[in-house]
C-alpha cells in the first residue's frame, strides 16, 4: 500500500470514528504538545476533546526552533507542508563574545547535511495557527476554552493526556507531588524587533548571554538572559556595550511587546510518563526544561507523535490495549527526552558561568564554521 493510500485510509477512520483502537480521548491543554496530540489521536480514529484554562487559542510568543527530527514527527502527523509554508532555514549562526569576536559557529550545518534537510524556525502563533487548521481539516475534535480543571480524576475518557505544561495538574493529581518546577535563579526576556538583523547565533558574557535568530521577512527573533535586571530600562543597560546591533535590537523594540518569565524546569526527572494504564503526560508537563538547547517546542512534538502512533498501533483491542500502548511509549520517550533536559541544563550552567574565560577557551576548540 502507498504512503498516501495509508494517509487516506487514516483520515477516513478520523472522520468516522472507526479507526484502529478508536476509543475517548481527553487532552488537557491546548499548547503545541496538546494540539498535536489531538491531531494524532484523530487521525487515529479517537474521538478527543481537548480542554484549555485560557479563554482563547495561545497566540503569544516568538519563535520555535523546528529540529529535522520534529519536523519528521509533523510530517508523520500531516502537518509538515504546512510548517514549511511558514518557517524559515537556520544557517550561519556564530558564538560570540561581548566583543563581538566570534568564538565557534552552531552546529547548525553539520545538523542539515546528516538529516538532510535544515533546522527550520517558525512564529509560535504560526505554529499554533498550523495545528488548529489541522484540527478543523480532520473535524470532529472540541476544544473547550476557559475551562479550570479542579479534578483530573473525574474526567471520563478512556485516556487523559496531561499536556497542561509544568504546573501541570494531570502531574499533580496522579504521579504525587515530588517532581515539580524549579526555579533556576535566572530571568529570560524575549521579543521580536522589527527589522532583519543579518548577524544571527548567540553571544555569551559573564553571567548572561543574548541570542538572535530569523523568525520571518523584516524580523529578527530575540532572546536575552540577564539575572539581576527586573525592566527594561535595565536589561537595555546590560547590553548597552555589546557588539552591533543588540543594542539597537533592544533599543527598537517596543518593551510593551518584551515578555518576560522565569527560567524553571520540572525537578527530580519523573520515573514514568504513564499511570494507571490510560494517564500519560507529553512535553513540558513530563520534562519542562530551560530553552537552552532550544528543544522545547521538539520534544513536545515527538512525545504527542510517539504517544499517538503507539496507541493507534495497539491493535483491534481498542481500549483495552492502552496499557501496554503507554507503556511502549514510555519507554520510547521517558529516557531521550529526559536526557535532552539533562544536557539543556547543564549547557545553561555553563553559558553563565561569571568567570567566562575558561568558558571562552573551550569554546574556541569548536569549529568557527
Amino acid at each position: 500500500m502507498s504512503e498516501t493510500e495509508t494517509e487516506t485510509e487514516t483520515e477516513t477512520g478520523a472522520r468516522t470514528g472507526q479507526g484502529r483502537g478508536a476509543g475517548t480521548a481527553v487532552v488537557v491543554g491546548a499548547g503545541v504538545g496538546g494540539l498535536a496530540t489531538a491531531v494524532g489521536l484523530r487521525r487515529a480514529g479517537w474521538e478527543v476533546t481537548v480542554l484549555e484554562r485560557r479563554t482563547a487559542p495561545e497566540r503569544y510568543g516568538t519563535a520555535f526552533g523546528i529540529h529535522p527530527t520534529a519536523q519528521g514527527a509533523l510530517d508523520r502527523l500531516g502537518l509538515g507542508d504546512a510548517l514549511r509554508a511558514r518557517a524559515v532555514p537556520y544557517r550561519g549562526a556564530r558564538i560570540r563574545r561581548p566583543d563581538g569576536k566570534v568564538l565557534a559557529a552552531l552546529p547548525l550545518e553539520r545538523i542539515e547535511r546528516r538529516a538532510g534537510r535544515p533546522e527550520l524556525l517558525v512564529s509560535r502563533p504560526h505554529l499554533i495557527d498550523a495545528l488548529l487548521a489541522g484540527l478543523d481539516r480532520l473535524g470532529g475534535v472540541r476544544i473547550a476554552y476557559g475551562q479550570q480543571l479542579a479534578d483530573p480524576g473525574a474526567l471520563d475518557a478512556d485516556l487523559v493526556v496531561g499536556a497542561d505544561g509544568i504546573n501541570s495538574v494531570v502531574r499533580g493529581a496522579h504521579f504525587g507531588g515530588a517532581s515539580g518546577p524549579r526555579p533556576i535563579g535566572t530571568v529570560a526576556w524575549i521579543g521580536i524587533a522589527g527589522f532583519e538583523t543579518g548577524l544571527y547565533g548567540e553571544t555569551w558574557g559573564a553571567g548572561r548571554f543574548f541570542g538572535m535568530t530569523p523568525v520571518e521577512a523584516g524580523r529578527t527573533n530575540w532572546y536575552a538572559t540577564v539575572p539581576e535586571a527586573t525592566t527594561a530600562a535595565q536589561v537595555r543597560q546590560a547590553f548597552a556595550g555589546w557588539h552591533d546591533p543588540i543594542p539597537r535590537v533592544l533599543a527598537e523594540t517596543d518593551p510593551a511587546t518584551w515578555i518576560r518569565y522565569e527560567m524553571r524546569h520540572l525537578y527530580p526527572a519523573l520515573p514514568t510518563f504513564v499511570a494507571d494504564g490510560r494517564i500519560a503526560l507529553v512535553g513540558d508537563a513530563a520534562h519542562a526544561m530551560t530553552p537552552n538547547l532550544g528543544q522545547g517546542a521538539c520534544t513536545a512534538l515527538l512525545d504527542a507523535e510517539a504517544l499517538t502512533r503507539a496507541v493507534s498501533t495497539a491493535g483491534p483491542a481498542g481500549p483495552a490495549g492502552l496499557p501496554g500502548a503507554l507503556r511502549a511509549y514510555d519507554t520510547e520517550r521517558r529516557r531521550s527526552a529526559q536526557r535532552v533536559a539533562f544536557g539543556s541544563r547543564n549547557l545553561h550552567r555553563f553559558m553563565t558561568g561569571r568567570r567566562p574565560a575558561l568558558r571562552d577557551a573551550l569554546v574556541r576548540l569548536l569549529p568557527k564554521s
